[in-house]
């Protein structure tokens, strides 16, 4: 395993992260736990969560996935040992309705009850890198493009008021840094200069989706994970498995996500699939697997702290974390950029 500094922290995490979102629903407690030890026994020292989860999130399956975790770590003992992300659940969305009504706010009364939440379902008193999954206010994410402004922001919290609220549970040590998840490059920099301006606590890390078929980040966030060093966990880096083709040719492998959630279309539209079936083609010309070339190509990137990577079985966990050992020679990186000149980011 390779290790990076989380930026402006005493963290080392792994390069490749556990992500654990198919526990409690794809996964059974017992399989969340054999893949947490295996992860660990291969190095993986980083585990990234949220409250929403399991997915797809329905009240029912709400907070499963940290309650694996934590009955995990109560039998591991050894906290010390792993950094846990988790994450508080943004407003909004008919889809988590039954999270604090949809009314989460990030203010100091709602940030106070999910991390208290959170750390009891995870049996633990602190969470290493607490997140906002998905901006308060409305802008472009979870694939959204063509930004619209909105007239029904009265009572959004300001950023101002949310960096005092985590700052206040730095301060009592249930928290030790904060993140961002799902921003744009003016919500990242926002977080930022009102951090040093009042003297508040900075972001060290910012959760979004990156992969071959989705390369927005590089747009803007990624100067900004260079230059104020604020490292990229890249999340869905196989685009929610489309990138390990097996959904080419409308397949629709048994117990696979897409065949179980159709509706889950993000990474799966016309042009995505055809720049999947170019990516798998190149990865075959090089005797390549295409999750790991996938992988690999995510990994490697610069501004790219931890690469997320999930799985629903103990063969496929393998696979991920193993691409960690592959590096991609010229000709394919150059061949990458071709495809990617011809489909740009099909899938944001």
């Amino acid at each position: 395993m390779r290790y990076n500094s989380l930026a402006k922290t005493d963290l080392n995490v792994s390069a490749i992260c556990l992500g654990t979102m198919t526990f409690g629903e794809q996964n059974t407690e017992k399989e969340g736990h054999q893949q947490l030890d295996f992860a660990v026994e291969k190095g993986v020292n980083f585990i990234d969560t949220a409250e929403l989860y399991a997915i797809p999130p329905t009240a029912e399956s709400y907070g499963r996935t940290e309650k694996i975790i934590g009955s995990w770590l109560a039998k591991r003992g050894q906290r010390d040992d792993v950094v846990i992300a988790s994450k508080i659940a943004g407003p909004g969305f008919e889809w988590v309705s039954h999270i604090r009504q949809a009314k989460t706010r990030f203010n100091a009364a709602h940030i106070s009850s999910a991390l208290d939440a959170s750390l009891s379902r995870l049996h633990t008193d602190y969470i290493d890198v607490y997140q906002l999954h998905w901006p308060e206010r409305n802008t472009n994410f979870f694939g959204k493009l063509g930004y619209q402004d909105s007239v029904d922001e009265e009572n959004i919290t300001s950023i101002h008021q949310t960096l005092e609220a985590l700052e206040q549970q730095i301060k009592v040590g249930k928290i030790r840094y904060i993140g961002l998840s799902n921003e744009t490059p003016w919500g990242i920099m926002q977080f930022l200069n009102i951090a040093k301006q009042y003297d508040l606590p900075t972001i060290v890390s910012v959760q979004n989706p990156y992969s071959l078929i989705n390369r927005s980040y590089e747009i803007g966030c990624a100067e900004i994970s260079h230059r104020e060093c604020v490292g990229l966990l890249a999340y869905s880096p196989l685009g929610f498995g489309v990138l390990t083709g097996k959904y080419l040719n409308s397949a629709q492998p048994k117990g696979a996500r897409m065949t179980l959630w159709p509706h889950y279309e993000r990474y799966s539209n016309p042009q995505a699939i055809l720049a999947t079936q170019a990516y798998v083609n190149l990865a075959r010309q090089y005797d390549l697997d295409p999750a790991q070339m996938a992988l690999a190509f995510v990994n490697a990137r610069p501004f790219v702290t931890s690469n997320i990577i999930g799985a629903t079985n103990l063969e496929q966990l393998k696979s991920n974390v193993e691409s960690i050992d592959m590096v991609l020679d010229d000709g394919v990186l150059a061949s990458i950029e071709q495809i990617h000149q011809q489909y740009p980011n099909p899938a944001p």
